[in-house]
């Protein structure tokens, strides 16, 4: 059934954490309360974008994880893009990127990622329910946002609109870039890094720990060598990508759920547009950075805003998405003439 009326979407299970995110709430870090919203901005867009949603509507954000869905009271439009493993629609796979209809009574499973971590789940029309603050996201630690301030839940029950109607829409899914360096500009406080230090930081010895979330990301390898003024600061302000170095010499990238000022040095910040290039790294995932300066950092910006205005101009009816999958990946390979063959 197609219409404007109101479903629900039940959780039946969900693992790894799964939460209500969208842009963020914006304005407050003066007050101690940093903006949360999606780990991967441009995976949360593409996924709205598939369901006609503005770019930073509330969506389902998965980390590491997965989940099982009913829907009640009619059909809803959903799509998915970003780190995700095997989805299936009442155990019918959906392939790719882009938005299917869940029937009434259907359920929808999302298995784990085997790459990458931050995944997202859109609903055509947004995700019911009341901000704080101005954003739905969920700032686990300050207990905001999401559901009651907590992650989703089995049994939680999630206010969204029938399916509006119209087609399926396709697009291409995002490259996997795990090799390519993390840009960052130094400073604010680079000068706590002695020369051998920097080689360490700069080199190949860095990897992603287990000591990863949605407030920072701890990086394991060779200790970082402080220059002469040591690991300690008057504490000041923090933004999302600082890069601390604390007196174990192992850095820390501060995430969207960081605090909003530290006293270890911040020896130098990874640029807006890669940040969500971090965030998809796993604990033992490699990671590199190359040194930029401001210019080159606003480009990226810049070109990372327009690669997210310019998303619903790569929409692609399913049928002729799938056609175009199908013609590039050359399955006939060689053909030979059977009979000519024959002896």
């Amino acid at each position: 059934m197609s219409g404007t009326g109101a479903c629900a979407l039940v959780v039946l299970r969900c693992h790894g954490l799964a939460s209500l995110q969208d842009g963020g709430r914006r304005g407050h870090q003066r007050y101690g309360l940093s903006p949360s919203g999606a780990m991967d901005p441009l995976a949360m867009a593409m996924a709205n974008t598939l369901v006609g949603n503005k770019a930073d509507e509330t969506v389902i954000e998965f980390g590491l994880g997965g989940g099982e869905f009913r829907v009640e009271d009619g059909d809803v439009r959903l799509a998915i893009a970003g780190a995700m493993g095997m989805v299936a629609c009442d155990g019918s796979p959906v392939i790719g990127a882009r938005s299917f209809v869940l029937a009434k009574g259907r359920c929808l499973t999302i298995a784990p990622p085997h790459r990458g971590v931050f995944g997202y789940l859109a609903v055509a029309g947004g995700i019911g329910g009341a901000s704080v603050l101005g954003s739905r996201a969920l700032h686990l630690r300050a207990g905001i946002g999401g559901i009651d301030g907590r992650p989703l839940r089995p049994g939680d029950r999630l206010d969204v609109p029938a399916d509006p109607g119209g087609i399926d829409r396709a697009m291409p899914a995002l490259p996997h870039d795990g090799h390519r360096a993390i840009r960052v500009m130094l400073g604010p406080q680079d000068d706590h890094v002695s020369p051998e230090g920097w080689a360490v930081f700069l080199g190949e010895g860095l990897t992603v720990s287990h000591q990863a979330d949605r407030m920072g990301y701890r990086l394991d390898g060779p200790w970082i060598a402080h220059g002469g003024k040591g690991y300690n600061i008057v504490s000041d302000g923090t933004v999302a990508g600082s890069i601390q170095l604390p007196g174990n010499g192992h850095p820390i990238v501060l995430m969207v759920d960081r605090q909003t000022t530290g006293g270890y040095p911040k020896i130098a910040t990874v640029v807006s547009a890669d940040l969500r290039r971090l965030a998809q790294r796993r604990p033992g995932d490699a990671v590199r950075f190359a040194i930029v300066d401001l210019a080159q950092a606003t480009a990226a910006a810049r070109a990372r805003s327009r690669e997210i205005a310019a998303l619903p101009g790569s929409l692609r009816d399913v049928a002729v998405a799938d056609a175009e999958c199908l013609g590039a990946a050359n399955l006939a390979g060689d053909a030979v003439d059977a009979l000519a063959s024959t002896p």
